[in-house]
């Protein structure tokens, strides 16, 4: 008999928690991620990023910007990452790169790169600041902001989709949780 303790394979899509215990984490799923890179003070690659992505990239650090199923993360000052669970939102990656490079930027396809988790409920930042240095007062961390951290040991991106809070987790495909080598995400350090 299975042990009913035991959790889930990480490739098996599942929920844990229940509405009533304050915090929910469910697998997210990362269809596409491609990570572009630039100068948004170019006016060339600026209108082309925002013509290939139909948003502007943000400028302002640890920001978000959304055009339907499509989230471009800011990474840092030349760096954004272009996530979407939708496969349909991102397609042509020769096409866009082609367009991106004659800009003077570059798009590469970082998909198989990290894995996801939606961490969502009151109880969500709790969760968070048992190994996470981040301050995640909605002051400090409203709707829409994204931040490269840890959590104990393992870097992560942090992006806070709403004020319920509702966090979306990306970490490294392959991290080390333990002593063996999996897509699992070590919740406490």
């Amino acid at each position: 008999m299975a042990d009913p303790h035991a959790l889930p394979a990480w490739t098996e899509p599942a929920r844990h928690g229940a509405p009533g215990d304050g915090v929910t984490l469910v697998e997210a799923t990362v269809a596409t991620a491609w990570n572009v890179q630039g100068d948004l003070a170019r006016p060339s690659f600026a209108d082309t990023a925002q013509r290939q992505f139909g948003t502007a990239l943000p400028e302002k650090p640890n920001t978000t910007a959304r055009h339907g199923a499509l989230h471009a993360l800011w990474l840092g000052p030349r760096s954004w990452l272009i996530v979407t669970g939708d496969p349909a939102a991102l397609s042509d990656l020769t096409a866009r790169r082609d367009a991106i490079n004659a800009a003077g930027g570059a798009l590469f396809d970082v998909s198989a790169s990290r894995i996801a988790w939606t961490l969502s409920g009151p109880h969500a930042v709790d969760v968070l600041i048992r190994g996470c240095p981040l301050d995640f007062h909605p002051r400090s961390f409203p709707a829409d902001a994204c931040a490269q951290t840890l959590y104990g040991h393992v870097g992560m991106l942090v992006v806070k989709r709403d004020e319920t809070p509702t966090f979306t987790l990306l970490v490294g495909n392959a991290v080390r949780c333990g002593d063996r080598r999996t897509g699992a995400l070590c919740l406490i350090p």
